[in-house]
């Protein structure tokens, strides 16, 4: 963001807080609280007894009416989602409700580094299944009509960003005919399985970064995690919401939790009939076959973080993602070409730029 347009964000934010509580001038300056992967940059606005988001996000890069418009749907939904108090589309600035710092991701960190007895992995627990309880509100109130299709068309086109920048401009690989083949082939049966899934709203980003534990005294206790960065929603693969949670990109569970989570999720979805009529075999292989499909599309979207947006701190987190991506892919006979070359090509050169140690 330039100096100019938070200027303009912070003259915005105290006119609009002038006006919403009713005071004289307001003059507050704004602090940075973060930034994402995408162009949008976030300030909170602290008074004596509250505090609010302000919200950049230039209209050439993001649809703040979009935003908007989610936003609304997950809150009718019952799960929370920031109230919006005031918008300026052409400027692309928002005013909403703050969520506090939060997040699930350092908490889960704090966790796991102590090791885990029976109290911190009760702790874990809890954060995971209220995320799940949230997720399964969200299967089941958010209109999938009201919400652009996962399809084809864009599933093919995260997936790929792996070819163009993880192995093109990342690892410099010069890909052949028959490679490309390959590839396109491999995308092809991973899309025929999302597309095989039943079909519900998906946030797309649902994972430790983008979830907050609320404070007890602010909203209810049972509200569930606050729930941020879902304006890229859509309707696709019931299974894509909870791998993305299970297999964060950002923190790693071994197999035994990550299982009992995933069935927990099972039976409340089932429960709920949003996945009705689908077996244990078949989710176990949907989640399993979303997972990839999201590898593939993380690998591309952290390189070109790196090298288009000079955001190189997502390399780090890539390595991660090819152990999900090889653990998983060595369990389906459908993959196995595909692994072949991987393992022969891609592999050997992610290492020594990675430093991946497998």
């Amino acid at each position: 963001m330039s100096d100019s347009r938070k200027a303009q964000l912070n003259d915005w934010v105290n006119g609009q807080l002038s006006q919403l509580l009713e005071m004289g001038s307001v003059d507050i300056e704004l602090t940075t609280v973060s930034g994402d992967a995408s162009f949008r940059r976030y300030f909170r606005a602290q008074l004596p007894q509250q505090s609010f988001i302000a919200v950049d996000a230039p209209p050439d890069n993001e649809n703040s009416e979009l935003f908007v418009e989610i936003a609304d749907y997950l809150r009718e939904a019952g799960v929370k989602s920031p109230k919006v108090f005031a918008k300026n589309y052409p400027k692309g600035f928002l005013l909403i409700e703050d969520f506090g710092d939060r997040l699930y991701l350092p908490r889960l960190l704090t966790l796991q580094d102590g090791g885990l007895d029976a109290i911190s992995e009760y702790q874990v627990e809890s954060l995971y299944k209220d995320a799940i309880r949230a997720l399964v509100k969200i299967q089941s109130n958010v209109d999938k009509k009201r919400l652009a299709l996962y399809n084809r068309e864009k599933l093919r086109t995260e997936m790929q960003l792996f070819e163009d920048w993880f192995c093109g401009h990342y690892l410099g690989l010069d890909l052949s005919a028959a490679e490309h083949d390959l590839i396109a082939n491999t995308f092809a049966f991973l899309e025929e399985a999302a597309l095989g899934q039943i079909q519900l709203a998906v946030h797309r980003d649902y994972h430790s970064r983008n979830l907050l534990i609320l404070d007890d005294v602010q909203f209810p206790e049972g509200s569930g995690p606050g729930i941020i960065d879902f304006q890229d929603a859509m309707a696709g693969a019931y299974s894509y919401d909870l791998v993305s949670l299970l297999r964060d990109c950002y923190i790693r569970w071994d197999r035994d939790l990550v299982e009992s989570l995933a069935h927990h999720y099972f039976e409340l979805a089932s429960a709920a009939g949003v996945i009705e009529g689908v077996s244990v075999a078949q989710f176990r292989r949907d989640f399993d076959l979303m997972g990839l499909q999201r590898n593939f599309k993380v690998m591309g979207i952290f390189s070109r973080l790196c090298i288009r947006d000079n955001k190189p701190q997502y390399l780090a987190d890539i390595p991660l993602v090819i152990q999900y991506f090889l653990e998983v892919a060595r369990k389906y006979e459908e993959m196995a070409p595909f692994l072949d070359w991987f393992e022969k090509n891609v592999l050997i050169n992610a290492k020594a730029k990675l430093n991946l140690e497998l």
